[in-house]
Order: C-alpha cells, then structure tokens, then sequence
C-alpha cells in the first residue's frame, strides 16, 4: 500500500445483511476521490482488527469503517492517536459514533462527504476514550463505556445461545432483572473520590449508545471531556420504565441520576464486565481518560 491508499474495513452482516448491496456502490463512489481504494480482508473481529494495524503500519492515509459501532470500534484502535485520515460510513443497527459526531446517516451520503474531504484534504479532530484495564492494555472507544445493568445485561445475551436476533436481548434483560441488585463501586472523577452505591454507570465521549439511546444527553466529542453518569439503586418498575426516558434523554432529571464532566475516570465493581461501543472489553477496574483531537475524521 502506498501512502494515498484508502483501506475500507467492512462488516458485511452489518444492518442484518443490507450492508451487502450497498458496499459495490460504497467502494464505486469512494474511488471518485482520486486514489487508490483497497477493502481490507477479515473473517473475524480479531482478523478485521490486525487488518486494520497492519494497513496503518504499511502506511494508508485513510482508513474507512463500513458498518456499525462495532466495525468502527475494531478501526479505532489503528487509527487513534496517529496521523490517519478516518471515515465513517453508517450502515449498523447501531450507528451512535457516527450519530455522536456528525456523519451523515446516510450510508451513501456519508461515503460522498468522505470522498470531497479526501479531495479537498480537510478533515475534524475529534475526542477519544483511552481505556487501560489492570494487565495494563490500552483501548480506545468512541461512543459509550456502559459499566452497570446495561452491561450485566450484554454479558448474559452473549452467553446465550438462544433465540437469536434481538428477541436474545429481551430475554437477557427480563432474566437480569430478576436479579436486579445496586453494585458497590468505587469511582475517582479527576482525583475526587464519588463512590456510590447504584445499578447504572456510563461513561462517554458521545452522548448515546444501543442504537440511539440518549444515556449521556449533551456529550460532546470535541470538547476535551467526558461526560458520566451514576444511578442511585432502581427498583425494578422503575428501571423498566426508563428505557423510554434514555430516547429522550430526560432521565438525568430524576434526583437518583447524578452526571459528571471529567478529563480522568477510575471506577471497579466486582463482577462486572465492561462494554464500549457495545464490545465486550473486559472486567473492571478500568481507567479512562479523555485524549482531546485523538482521531481526524472525514464528513
């Protein structure tokens, strides 16, 4: 690969399957920016990760991840803190980072806005998360780390085997909830020691995660900050009720709802597994910190 090269890491099974007619015209319009488009080859998340280094390693000045929070997750981590071009075409069933971050939604649209960047050489800084866990790993999110219900929950569908699609998340959720119980956590904001007692914590660069649920109102990527959020213990009526008040984000209205702004997060909770961009990262205790302009991405 030389240095104009643009590598497309590409989820095809994204947005259950309709990624599939939509890459030939993806790739077909990227290719009116005047260099070089290769798609990069991965059987599986690990695979599409190593792609992703090793393309950066070679030298590409652009990087483009087709498909949802997940394919953008896998490509960040090549891409953060370097000085790679990165674009974002959105066509997951979860789409936060783009939404968070102002790509068109519009699969199509986003690959044009890609396409005139390449050409007139512009693109945006945005924030990342760095994460670093207890064997010292580094990784890196763009949209939310959920620490709480929401990732007890994640945890339990990936475990199972039955039923598939979305039906597994619901059934994970009723079982969870049966079990429903508040964490003791320990959580540091910038020094400042916040431990609480509760059953929901996220932390985040954009503002919503799970396919637009608005956990972290008002996040900004560019602002140098990331914003979080604690929940004092639910009973399990009014957890339920929740998820309607996360679209509109009116649930940091509720007194049991605390938010903070930070530049460095420290937080652990036994037996927890922690979720970013809906991947699973591993279990707490993790610290995160705020990387200002992290990532130059094309829109």
């Amino acid at each position: 690969m030389t240095r104009d090269d643009v590598a497309v890491l590409a989820n095809p099974s994204a947005g259950r399957g309709r990624l599939r007619g939509l890459l030939p015209e993806v790739m077909n319009r990227l290719g009116g920016c005047g260099r070089p488009v290769r798609m990069l080859t991965a059987g599986s998340s690990k695979e599409a990760e190593k792609s992703c280094h090793r393309a950066v390693a070679e030298g590409v000045s652009t990087l483009v991840a087709v498909g949802g929070d997940g394919t953008v997750h896998q490509a960040l981590q090549a891409v953060a803190g370097r000085a790679v071009e990165f674009g974002v075409v959105p066509a997951g069933t979860g789409n936060d980072f783009a939404a968070g971050t102002g790509v068109p939604m519009d699969p199509l649209s986003a690959t044009d806005a890609i396409a005139a960047a390449l050409r007139t050489r512009r693109h945006h800084r945005v924030d990342l998360a760095r994460m670093t866990g207890t064997d010292g790993e580094v990784r890196w999110f763009g949209a939310v780390l959920a620490a709480g219900f929401d990732a007890i929950v994640n945890e339990r569908a990936n475990r199972m085997r039955w039923p598939r699609g979305p039906r597994r998340y619901d059934l994970a959720i009723a079982l969870e909830m049966a079990r429903l119980r508040p964490r003791v956590y320990a959580l540091e904001i910038d020094g400042a020691d916040r431990g609480f007692e509760g059953v929901l914590v996220a932390v985040g660069n954009c503002e919503s995660y799970g396919g637009g649920l608005r956990i972290l109102p008002g996040a900004d990527p560019t602002d140098g900050l990331l914003d979080v959020l604690v929940a004092a213990p639910f009973g399990r009526l009014t957890l339920a009720r929740l998820k309607p008040r996360l679209r509109r984000g009116t649930h940091v209205t509720d007194a049991r709802v605390t938010t903070y702004r930070a530049r460095q997060v420290r937080i652990h909770a036994d037996d927890i597994i922690g979720y970013a961009d809906g991947e699973r990262i591993g279990p707490l205790p993790l610290e995160v910190s705020c990387v200002p302009g992290a990532v130059r991405l094309l829109r």
